[in-house]
């Protein structure tokens, strides 16, 4: 809508100039001189702030339970310089004629609104854009009822003598700088368009302004607007499409050039500065401009009273508590103190920050009172000497945070004045933005115990407790009610400080999300995870501090690296960050984790990190009360010189247990440094993720030894691993083959007798099936022969092999207890699948797939987790598959050995996560008296292998039935029920992973004579919910000829455990020096022992050491034995425990 120029009103407008500033002097009116003179030193104090262009407001719900998905671009952005401002927006490229400045309390707003404001008029910024740029403070307008749109732009107009019609005339010439619009309790919003047609007419000033942001008038001008982040929903509807500006107050560097340019001597200035530095803490808190004046002043106030620099405050309101008992003699001021928090409060309430003299005289404050608050600074007076504020915005609610804890009187207070309080700030600020204000803020600062010290201190009065524990309940009901997860609560719990409120607050504030009951140990929930970004080092500072009392959370993770697909993790907190993190940042995280609680896991891969960061981590993982567990630096941009430090975190018996420096450029030189920490006797560590495929033989021999000497450890990578094949084991001897050749088959396997298996053991092709053939059933070993290239799929292992040519392939079964059971993967990782030894000839086979039970379709597991190990004679190696698919993984261009599917998690998520399970039902022979057993397993063949080979063994025979079709969970129990009341013992099952050698649960359920179909069901313990029901009829049960081999009475089952077992001690074996050494005197004489170790390689040796075991007496096999079980305890029970084995003799 055009604005006319002329119209039916009788005045020119030369003459509507002149009588508006005649009226000036008369008027309570606020111009540009005023905002000059009040600003004057800081503006010439002024710093470059941080700013960030954005394409949209912060989050009002960043801080919840979801999955976080990588392309959340829209809601990042990036630094920008002042003159950037009306730069081209991020999602337009078009210039942009409105700018919202949004920031937290005292960052800096008002600030660069006026620099932006004094830049155009010294004719150093956007002169060549805007012919006029107008300043107005909102809070100063609001004083006013109507103004008409003359009378607005007078109130900073800087030529007076401009006439209205040339200043409307170019509307896109013009700026308009709105500072604090969110301030005053006005409604923005055109609610006349038709009033504001004429520049001369009278409206209310909130009509106005609504105009103006509607483009009712002046469409073609130009906004620049200032807004507290907590009120950017108060305003949005009044906006059309801003350009959104964050500013996030000083950079380090500009912290400490504010410090310069406030004190005048340089001297003065290097004290204050080498302070703050040497705090942490305080030097984060001093990145928010406001904060750096109440340092600077109370320091100054030191410097001239002649006292030692001394400022250990560790929160914004201790430092306001510091300031007002360092500047104001309280002892005589203290009545009075109490009538200025009224004010405050009133003018809090009301959304008042301007105060006449009537106000102040109101509350009982006299002309030499205020004259006194205005020489301590505490207030400021306006150009007309008639109005009066608080210094800064924030002094004023702090003043109202001092009012609602003091009440009325020393005498009344009760909880009903608690709740008078907590209602009073719902009803000024809203329930949604409680937690955001600095006023409530302020109020958890003043009720710490250190809060409620100084306060006594100041105005001599003891406060109930009461106070505190309802604001405790209070919190609590909040969060669990009203609240969504912000990031003002968490400012409000730092500043309050108290262990056990935050404690019981964190606990809460991750159980109690949801506005419906929830069971909180629901798979779904654990494995989510929270998210929150912070833009400065503030933020950072307050929310690290506080998550360290959530027991929950149990790993923090800096910045989302983009993993695709959903997510499976332990519930942990991921934190976004779109500015540089700088060596200030990392130093105020490290320094906030001195003291970790309830955190274990520290994820900072991604982010690089300078020498001077990393030795700051590491002084933190040296502290005692650092209790990080799992540390992950992958992609850090670390190079050798950072590996002495982390060698000394290793050798300092600090608690991490596992490391993972993989995509790291540390080179030979920094895998030295390591091994030095690694081989300290105080080193905790258990996995060491690494790169090797850039290590020269040399080191990777290193390595290999020190895994060697020490069992516990695990050095591996999940990137390209580097296997070398080295010709000597650790003891010195010939090692023989690879263990990933075909070559190495297992000793007299080919003259086994050859059987056929049925046709779902097959290996089917588009072009027909491969028969699989059995080498040893006892063993689980089985041989396929593939004819010609292709793709082969074996239904019942669910293994499938792309094979270049025709190849011989072997398969065992193999039991993870055998191989997991004693490495550090067992804590870290979780079977996800059959373990199965393969070999084949290399570069015949082009891919693998690998089973897994893990349901991908839930979209709770993150397919980056998957890996699969080799159980390589020199040691584990971790690879990443090519692919993860729904019930398989993919690995291309294979070496094999004994491999399985693993899933890297945490332990306590390890029972949450969804699998595809198989019910096997067992039925006797014995059809005259029926009794049936009835598994419930994950979907792993060897399991299954295992328990029909068990069940065979008592003439029990499988009855095939559909499996669950929906997703259990491993650690969940299950009842089973049938259809006619039957003996079922035990009625609870429990869904549990056990390796194929080990005893696996089921249920008995005694039938007798089964005449008609009995239905069976299992249901979910907690939920009651049916998993599963299958029916049972009389014609599933047909009599077969026993299925269980005759056995042979003959000598084997009276042999020696060495002699039962020589096949497999000579494949197995894989270290021989130690046990001649205990052999050597005992059971072999000198010439025997030599001749045993002059042979080449471990097969021949144990072939030589059998060929003596004919003059072997009974207690040499017996010492033998001994010596076997102490040098290869886990081969030796795995063999004991085989049907059929014998031991040494009773």
């Amino acid at each position: 809508m055009d604005l006319e120029l002329q119209g039916p009103f009788s005045l020119s407008e030369e003459d509507w100039m002149l009588k508006i500033h005649k009226n000036k002097g008369r008027e309570d009116l606020c111009h540009t001189a005023s905002w000059k003179r009040k600003t004057e030193d800081l503006l010439q104090n002024y710093t470059q702030l941080l700013i960030l262009q954005k394409s949209c407001p912060r989050g009002k719900d960043t801080f919840v339970w979801k999955r976080w998905r990588k392309n959340k671009g829209e809601e990042s952005g990036h630094l920008i310089e002042i003159q950037d401002l009306f730069g081209l927006s991020p999602d337009s490229q078009e210039e942009s004629q409105l700018i919202v400045l949004e920031g937290a309390a005292g960052i800096g707003k008002s600030t660069l609104a006026k620099q932006v404001r004094r830049a155009w008029g010294k004719g150093q910024l956007y002169r060549d854009r805007f012919q006029h740029v107008f300043y107005f403070s909102c809070r100063e307008l609001a004083q006013y009822k109507q103004l008409s749109l003359a009378e607005f732009i007078a109130k900073d107009q800087a030529v007076p003598t401009t006439p209205i019609r040339q200043i409307l005339s170019h509307p896109e010439k013009l700026l308009f700088i709105l500072d604090g619009i969110d301030e005053p309790a006005w409604v923005l919003e055109e609610q006349n368009p038709e009033l504001c047609l004429h520049w001369n007419q009278h409206q209310p000033v909130h009509t106005l302004l609504g105009s103006l942001l509607k483009k009712s008038i002046l469409p073609g001008a130009s906004l620049l607007l200032t807004v507290r982040t907590t009120d950017i929903q108060m305003i949005i509807p009044s906006l059309g499409q801003p350009h959104w500006v964050e500013v996030l107050g000083f950079s380090e560097s500009g912290q400490k050039e504010y410090m310069h340019k406030y004190f005048t001597g340089k001297r003065e200035a290097n004290k204050a500065v080498s302070l703050v530095k040497s705090n942490p803490v305080l030097s984060t808190l001093c990145l928010v401009p406001w904060v750096s004046w109440l340092v600077c002043t109370c320091l100054k106030q030191q410097m001239d009273q002649g006292e030692d620099l001394s400022l250990t405050s560790q929160t914004t309101t201790a430092l306001c508590l510091k300031y007002l008992s360092q500047t104001i003699p309280v002892q005589q001021l203290r009545t009075h103190l109490r009538r200025l928090c009224s004010l405050a409060a009133e003018g809090i309430c009301r959304r008042r920050t301007l105060f006449s003299e009537l106000d102040l005289q109101k509350q009982g404050l006299a002309e030499d009172v205020i004259a006194a608050f205005l020489k301590f600074g505490l207030l400021q007076k306006q150009t007309s000497s008639l109005t009066y504020s608080f210094a800064h915005l924030c002094l004023q609610e702090f003043f109202a945070a001092m009012s609602y804890i003091l009440g009325d009187s020393e005498e009344r207070y009760s909880d009903m004045e608690s709740y008078k309080i907590v209602e009073k700030l719902i009803e000024v600020y809203g329930r949604r933005d409680l937690f955001e204000t600095p006023t409530m803020r302020f109020l958890f600062g003043l009720l710490s115990k250190n809060g409620m010290r100084e306060l006594y201190k100041i105005f001599a009065c003891r406060f109930p407790w009461k106070t505190w524990l309802y604001l405790q309940w209070h919190i609590l009901e909040e969060a669990l009610y009203h609240q969504p997860y912000s990031l003002g609560l968490l400012h409000c719990l730092y500043e309050i400080q108290e262990k056990k409120l935050l404690t019981d607050v964190m606990h809460n504030y991750q159980e109690t999300r949801a506005h419906a009951p929830v069971d909180m140990l629901h798979p779904r929930f654990l494995t989510n995870m929270k998210h929150l970004v912070v833009q400065t080092d503030v933020e950072l500072m307050v929310v690290t501090f506080c998550i360290k009392f959530c027991c929950h959370v149990k790993r923090l993770q800096l910045n989302d690296c983009g993993q695709q697909g959903p997510m499976l993790t332990a519930p942990r907190m991921v934190l976004s960050r779109w500015t540089p993190i700088t060596n200030a940042s990392w130093k105020i995280l490290f320094y906030t984790l001195n003291y970790t609680r309830s955190l274990q896991e520290l994820d900072l891969s991604g982010n690089p990190m300078s020498y001077y960061a990393l030795r700051s981590l590491c002084r933190t993982l040296r502290c005692p009360g650092c209790h990080l567990r799992t540390l992950w630096l992958v992609n850090c941009g670390l190079t050798s010189s950072c590996c002495e430090d982390l060698a000394s975190v290793l050798s300092a018996g600090s608690s991490l247990t596992e490391l993972d420096l993989q995509l790291n450029d540390l080179g030979d030189r920094g895998v030295r440094q390591l091994c030095k920490g690694l081989r300290n006797p105080a080193c905790n560590l258990r996995i060491l993720w690494l790169d090797q495929a850039s290590l020269s033989d040399q080191v990777m021999m290193k390595l290999r030894l020190l895994e060697a000497k020490n069992p516990r450890l695990l050095i591996s990578s999940t990137w390209e691993p580097h296997v070398i094949v080295p010709n000597k084991n650790p003891d010195g001897e010939e090692m023989g083959e690879s263990p990933i050749s075909f070559k190495q088959q297992r000793p007299q396997s080919e003259h086994r007798h050859m059987e056929a298996l049925g046709t779902e053991d097959d290996f089917w092709s588009p072009t027909g099936s491969v028969a699989t053939e059995v080498i040893d059933r006892e063993r689980n070993l089985y041989r396929v022969q593939i004819p010609e290239a292709g793709s082969y799929h074996c239904p019942s292992t669910g293994l499938h092999f792309v094979v270049t040519r025709a190849v011989t392939i072997e398969i065992g079964f193999c039991a993870w207890s055998q191989h997991l059971d004693q490495t550090p993967l067992q804590d870290s990782h979780m079977v996800a699948g059959p373990l199965f030894d393969i070999k084949a000839e290399r570069g015949a086979v082009a891919a693998v797939h690998l089973p897994h039970f893990v349901n991908l379709q839930e979209g709770q597991v993150d397919i980056s987790w998957f890996h699969v190990v080799h159980f390589q004679e020199h040691g584990m190696v971790l690879e990443t598959p090519a692919r993860v698919e729904q019930h398989c993984i993919i690995l291309e261009n294979p070496s094999f050995s004994p491999v399985g599917v693993l899933l890297r998690i945490m332990p306590a998520v390890r029972y949450f996560i969804p699998i595809t399970s198989v019910t096997l039902i067992y039925y006797h022979l014995n059809l005259q008296d029926v009794t049936l057993h009835l598994y419930l397993i994950p979907n792993d063949c060897t399991i299954r292998k295992a328990i029909d080979d068990e069940e065979m063994k008592f003439q029990f025979v499988r009855i095939n039935k559909p499996p669950p079709l929906d997703s259990l969970y491993i650690g969940s129990r299950y009842t089973v029920s049938a259809s006619k009341k039957l003996e079922i013992i035990p009625k609870e099952l429990e869904l549990c992973y056990r390796s194929p050698g080990e005893s696996q649960l089921f249920s008995e359920i005694y039938v007798g004579h089964m005449g008609s179909g009995i239905k069976l069901q299992i249901r979910d313990k907690k939920s009651s919910n049916l998993i599963w029901e299958a029916l049972l009829k009389p014609g599933d049960l047909r009599p077969v000829p026993p299925m269980i081999p005759a056995v042979h009475k003959d000598a084997a089952a009276f042999q020696h455990f060495v002699d039962q077992h020589r096949e497999q001690l000579v494949a197995r074996v894989t270290s021989v020096n130690p046990l001649l050494d205990k052999l050597h005197g005992l059971v072999l004489s000198e010439e025997e022992y030599e001749a045993v170790r002059a042979e080449a390689t471990t097969q021949d040796k144990m072939r030589k050491l059998f060929s003596f075991s004919r003059s072997w007496s009974l207690d040499n096999k017996d010492r033998v034995y001994q010596a076997l079980k102490e040098t290869h305890h886990h081969l030796i029970v795995d063999l004991y425990e085989k049907p059929g084995s014998v031991s040494m003799r009773s």
